[in-house]
């Protein structure tokens, strides 16, 4: 009666297990702390896919904290407004409002993106834009981005190809395995032709 129970709750267990473990790799299910997928709207409409993509922008000018901080960061306006002091309107709106000005025989009128406006309001008010994050490692995980820039990563290995994402998702599970297997991958095959040294002790981590 007893081992009865005992191989029923066992394979009760294997059951919801093999089964957790199936829809996790179908993308129906995600272990506590997995943000796979996250992708949320932002207050202003940024898009990578233009700006790292097509205008090729590095990802340190507007993220700059890589390479001297734990943290890449989120670039406050004052980056944003570097190019966008000038550049106001997408090129097409400001060519048409350019060829309506001529074609009527005025001179130009300012032209000014709806998504733009939102960061001039924002420089204007003085208050910071709140951006919604999406990479978050759990408290008890220590991750320092200095190391692996310096290391010559690329960021695309751990937020995956950024410059033709319209709107950022996060792509990698980020999850302990993902992070051990990379460096045990590139202890064995280095990073941009250089041999490498990364830890896989525990404590690197978690102390």
């Amino acid at each position: 009666m007893i081992r009865s129970r005992i191989l029923t709750i066992v394979l009760g267990v294997a059951v919801i297990f093999s089964g957790a473990l199936l829809a996790s790799r179908t993308g129906a299910f995600h272990l506590p702390g997995n943000q796979q997928g996250y992708e949320p709207v932002q207050p202003i409409a940024y898009s990578h896919r233009l700006h790292a993509g097509e205008l090729q922008i590095q990802c340190q000018y507007c993220h700059f904290g890589a390479n001297q901080s734990r943290y890449a960061g989120i670039p406050p306006a004052s980056v944003c407004m570097n190019c966008h002091k000038f550049v106001t309107a997408p090129l097409g709106a400001l060519r048409a409002e350019d060829e309506l000005a001529e074609k009527e025989k005025r001179p130009p009128r300012p032209v000014v993106s709806a998504e733009l406006r939102k960061l001039y309001d924002a420089v204007n008010s003085g208050m910071p834009i709140a951006w919604t994050r999406i990479h978050s490692l759990p408290d008890f995980a220590y991750f320092d981005h200095r190391p692996h820039v310096h290391a010559g990563v690329p960021c695309q290995q751990c937020h995956g190809p950024v410059e033709s994402m319209e709107r950022v998702r996060q792509v990698s599970g980020l999850s302990m395995g993902w992070c051990v297997n990379c460096h045990r991958d590139v202890n064995r095959i280095g990073v941009a032709g250089r041999q490498v040294n990364a830890s896989i002790n525990c404590s690197t981590c978690h102390f």
